[in-house]
């Protein structure tokens, strides 16, 4: 069968099981192929606060307008690891779009990407949206209070309600396909069929020379 080489980046608010789906996917037979044994496969993100050296701190998404050149210079970095190990699969839990979403939505300030998108193009890059309709966050969040480290983020879910506007709206933007994937019912094994199925039928499950 042919190299099975998918390249998925999963946007969404919180809430919306993205990083459940991430790892759903890395393993999902008709994503990554199956597996008779267990192996290391990339899952990054540009969530992780990997400016700073204490927990909740800045990293290419929150990162403060004097860290602006350091989280350009990520994202050139990922581009260019991409371009050189192309023939990869490779699961991206929250990237640009999230961080146009924080900066906009905190400093005012909209970057733009579109250097980055084409770059991932050609790659054979994607993008699944996750969301959730709006009467469905508070359950979702007194779910994730039983586990979380912050509890302080869920305060006012009406945050999320309205990154989650903006978010479609910036996904809309995006020259990639885009995949908009409902998590409402939570069940995220679901949503990782609805994805397989998807790259299936847009081919891109594989890379052509």
């Amino acid at each position: 069968m042919p190299k099975m080489v998918p390249k998925i980046i999963l946007e969404g608010t919180r809430l919306t099981h993205k990083t459940d789906l991430a790892f759903l996917l890395n393993e999902h037979p008709r994503i990554v192929g199956p597996r008779k044994y267990k192996y290391h496969s990339p899952l990054i993100s540009a969530e992780w606060c990997a400016f700073t050296n204490w927990p909740w701190g800045e990293g290419p998404i929150n990162f403060r307008p004097e860290q602006e050149a350091l989280a350009m210079e990520t994202y050139m970095t990922w581009a260019r690891m991409f371009e050189l190990q192309r023939y990869y699969s490779w699961i991206v839990d929250r990237f640009h779009i999230s961080t146009r979403l924080y900066q906009r939505m905190n400093y005012g300030k909209d970057y733009d990407f579109r250097w980055l998108e084409q770059r991932l193009n050609p790659l054979g890059f994607v993008v699944v949206l996750c969301i959730r309709r709006e009467e469905t966050f508070e359950a979702a969040k007194t779910e994730r209070l039983k586990v979380s480290g912050k509890p302080s983020q869920y305060d006012d879910l009406g945050v999320f309600i309205r990154e989650q506007e903006m978010i479609r709206e910036l996904a809309k933007e995006s020259i990639l396909p885009v995949l908009e994937v409902d998590i409402s019912d939570n069940d995220v094994d679901r949503a990782a069929n609805e994805v397989a199925d998807w790259l299936e039928s847009t081919g891109k499950l594989y890379m052509s020379d």
